[in-house]
């Protein structure tokens, strides 16, 4: 779906349908009233006769209205203005979207539908991140592909020419970008959607938007003395890949970096998993996704500052190589780790990822990871866990957080969580006390090896996809760090 802005009014849009808001009281929007002077009171007609109503999520559509050049008019209830809400914006423009399968063009009077707090730069962004989100496709590797489910362009009515909404709109599409390919790539199955297949798709990115790419194989990483990361991929017969991609556009200055998490399949190891919803281990490389995808919303909106993508894949599979509760490994820090539980092993891949992303001499670090179920029954599918060791850097991501209505909440970090962690075997273990503060612990576990720089961490379990009918990756939190990115580039 392409984007564009038009300051043409409501009713002189030329597509082949145009739509706009109505509230619960009545009130119209004034595209709404515009529509309605125009084809002399068609609208307001339509609401005295009960026919629209303004709840939110109603809708109705208008034909051939004297006086408005659009084929189609449909009215969208937004229910009442003062609970109109961010989610209530995204639920709007979705279903705008999915009304007009197939449809040439639309155009869409968005941006008069005010959230509180909120301008015409932020509609203009989430107008078209919802859109695509609405037509986001998942029958690639159906053998009969599905019918078109929304219109080839998308045009966003602005009231004159504005640079906000002119910005928004290219950010918006650019998030959009980044979202749809980390949802592609969660979604892929894992027999597809390997650690080989990951770093081969960064290549391609890289490839197509300049970025600068390094994919570390088996070899280096044991020179590299990375043994927490080598030991989860044991069990595989697939091989680690540890892939950085450079995006270089702050001249000099120190980067920021973002950390992945990629086990590109998660049985558990020997601590297998429960066979239910097994198959939704394929989610458990969002992190990279995510990674990956806001690496391609950087490069697309070429931000001037240095970012750089980091991402730890392998698989975690139990066979006769594979690594044993109670095995002792030694980390790229030196810091020696007793493995009580193979399941826990997305910390033990990343704490290696963190140790090497020393070399970048970062300006802050942010890591991504699907990493407890905890944080699944502290925040649900709604928030997305926010720890940090600095707390600038974790007030900029919650300030990003509230700017791309990308929800996260700030979780405890402190040195009394730490004792956990204690073994008398080595210098920690890799787990903490059962169903005791698993996200925290586990967030703790990873503080152990980021004393070099801002760190923070993104625990997204609960956010990163949906079970059930909605099956599938979300693409968060891709506008967060999206926005977390833009805003440092100032």
């Amino acid at each position: 779906m392409e984007f564009s802005t038009t300051t043409s009014h409501a009713e002189a849009v030329k597509a082949d349908a145009v739509a706009v808001g109505v509230f619960a009281d009545g009130e119209l929007t004034a595209s709404a009233r515009a529509l309605d002077k125009a084809s002399r009171g068609a609208v307001k007609a339509a609401l005295k006769s009960g026919d629209m109503t303004g709840k939110r999520g109603t809708q109705l559509a208008l034909r051939g209205l004297p006086g408005v050049s659009a084929d189609r008019v449909l009215l969208v209830g937004l229910g009442s203005r003062d609970d109109f809400s961010d989610r209530a914006f995204a639920e709007a423009v979705r279903a705008v979207v999915k009304a007009f399968p197939g449809a040439a063009e639309i155009a869409l009077a968005a941006t008069e539908w005010s959230v509180k707090g909120r301008d015409s730069e932020w509609a203009a962004r989430q107008f078209a991140i919802a859109a695509r989100e609405a037509v986001f496709r998942t029958d690639e590797l159906k053998s009969k592909k599905d019918e078109a489910n929304g219109p080839s362009k998308a045009l966003l009515i602005v009231p004159a020419r504005h640079e906000g909404a002119e910005r928004g709109l290219k950010q918006g599409s650019a998030i959009a970008n980044g979202m749809a390919l980390t949802k592609r790539l969660g979604n892929l199955p894992p027999n597809i959607c390997t650690p080989t297949f990951l770093a081969d798709e960064a290549r391609k990115l890289a490839k197509q938007w300049k970025l600068g790419v390094e994919v570390l194989e088996t070899k280096q990483l044991e020179a590299l003395k990375m043994a927490s990361f080598l030991n989860v991929a044991r069990g595989s017969a697939q091989p680690p890949r540890l892939i950085v991609l450079k995006h270089q556009g702050g001249g000099k200055s120190a980067p920021v970096v973002l950390v992945g998490k990629g086990i590109t399949f998660d049985s558990g190891g020997i601590s297998i998993k429960p066979g239910a919803a097994m198959d939704e281990m394929k989610f458990d490389m969002c992190g990279a996704a995510s990674v990956i995808g806001t690496m391609r919303t950087v490069a697309e909106l070429k931000l001037k500052l240095n970012v750089i993508g980091v991402v730890a894949a392998c698989e975690n599979m139990p066979s006769g190589t594979a690594t044993r509760p109670g095995d002792i490994v030694t980390s790229m820090s030196g810091q020696t780790i007793e493995i009580l539980n193979t399941d826990a092993e997305g910390r033990l891949i990343l704490c290696d990822a963190l140790t090497y992303v020393e070399r970048f001499k970062p300006a802050a670090v942010v890591d991504v990871a699907t990493l407890t179920g905890a944080c699944v029954i502290a925040l649900g599918n709604v928030n997305s866990g926010l720890f940090a060791n600095n707390e600038a850097l974790a007030d900029e991501l919650m300030s990003a957080s509230r700017g791309a209505s990308d929800a996260a909440w700030r979780m405890p970090l402190g040195e009394e969580y730490q004792e956990q962690l204690k073994t008398n075997f080595a210098d920690m273990a890799n787990l903490g006390t059962p169903a005791n503060a698993g996200a925290i612990t586990a967030a703790c576990f990873l503080a152990r090896f980021t004393k070099a720089y801002p760190w923070a961490h993104l625990d997204i379990a609960g956010t990163a996809w949906k079970s059930g009918a909605a099956k599938g990756a979300t693409g968060r939190p891709v506008p967060l760090l999206s926005q977390f990115l833009i805003q440092r580039a100032g």
